[in-house]
């Protein structure tokens, strides 16, 4: 009767083999089933289909068995199909000489919960892009103020100077002539740092002449301003690829090299991409002094969580991998269908 009236849990036995003998109304409530439904059959109607295809509850029976408890969160599904996240322990039951009898589970519906933490990281990535916003802006402003700005003051005095020669009449040409060279050189060098500045925000040749020359460009600013080896592996070919695409690629490789900058302390990064017969591969590497990857997923790692929606919103996959002293890696594979041009 107490087992019955708990509707927050679904609570039922299970036999050796992973057949239902017994059902509460919590159960009924979660899954959908009612007793006379569900008694006898077996409990992987309960798994997706892709679980079912690794034989994930004959697994889970079998940890049961060898560790007599086990614990899990992920998706199941009700009698209507529809799925719900679950919290679901699976615990053996033994008779008194330690023979198995069969297993209690109890499983719990947390998917408000899921989605509340959804929501949470939602506003948190949202707030993070707000001040990632603002701060490249600053960014944007110190290098306009610093460099641009004061090269524009620098080349107005030249301009005043060569103004004095020439209304001097003076006919010192080599004098005029260095004016002007030192003139010529400075419009050079504002030129190199308005383009700068414009690659920053999305380089022309993304655009003109494809991913394969950004991210080429791209790692040739990273080699220049921070002394890094970055080498470039391209066994993809030329790509065709969605605007979408490309610049979502772009900005994966600029947001890791990113990351190396700030945090890696390393002295070389990898970046190499391939295809197989249904997806563009991309694998960054570099030789830094890694971390933990729970550490990475906390909520302040924001350029990996910026990362993993890049991703996701072009239907791919992204994994990472380190440990300290080890380095980081990211896997990234994207779908042929969704990413190329042509398919668009």
């Amino acid at each position: 009767m107490l087992v019955d009236a708990v509707q927050d849990y679904a609570i039922f036995m299970l036999d050796r083999l992973g057949h239902v003998v017994s059902w509460n109304r919590g159960a009924q409530s979660i899954k959908g089933y009612t007793a006379g439904e569900i008694v006898g059959q077996h409990f992987s109607v309960f798994y997706t289909p892709e679980d079912i295809a690794i034989r994930k509850p004959e697994t889970e029976l079998a940890l049961a068995e060898a560790e007599d408890r086990i614990e899990d969160e992920g998706w199941r599904v009700r009698q209507d199909g529809s799925q719900f996240w679950a919290n679901v322990t699976i615990t053996a039951i033994r008779a008194p000489d330690g023979a198995l009898q069969g297993f209690a589970k109890v499983t719990r519906d947390m998917t408000d919960r899921l989605r509340l933490i959804d929501l949470q990281h939602t506003r948190a990535l949202s707030a993070h892009v707000q001040s990632a916003r603002e701060e490249e802006r600053a960014r944007i402003a110190r290098e306009l103020h610093d460099d641009l700005g004061q090269q524009l003051i620098a080349l107005k005095m030249d301009v005043a100077m060569l103004d004095r020669v020439l209304s001097h009449g003076t006919d010192d040409s080599r004098l005029s002539k260095s004016r002007t060279h030192l003139v010529q050189d400075k419009i050079d060098s504002i030129i190199a740092a308005t383009r700068r500045l414009a690659g920053g925000l999305r380089p022309s040749m993304l655009d003109d002449l494809g991913l394969e020359a950004a991210i080429e460009w791209l790692a040739g600013e990273f080699r220049g301003r921070y002394q890094l080896v970055v080498s470039v592996n391209n066994l993809a070919g030329s790509l065709d690829l969605s605007a979408t695409a490309a610049t979502a690629v772009f900005r994966l490789v600029q947001e890791a090299l990113n990351n190396v900058t700030r945090h890696a302390q390393a002295t070389w990064v990898r970046i190499e991409m391939r295809l197989t017969h249904d997806h563009l591969q991309l694998d960054i590497e570099d030789n830094g002094k890694g971390t933990t990857i729970d550490r990475n997923r906390s909520k302040d790692s924001f350029g990996l969580l910026g990362m993993q929606e890049r991703v996701h919103e072009l239907q791919g996959r992204i994994a990472f991998e380190s440990a300290p002293s080890d380095g980081f890696r990211i896997h990234v594979e994207l779908p042929l269908d969704v990413v190329n041009r042509m398919t668009q």
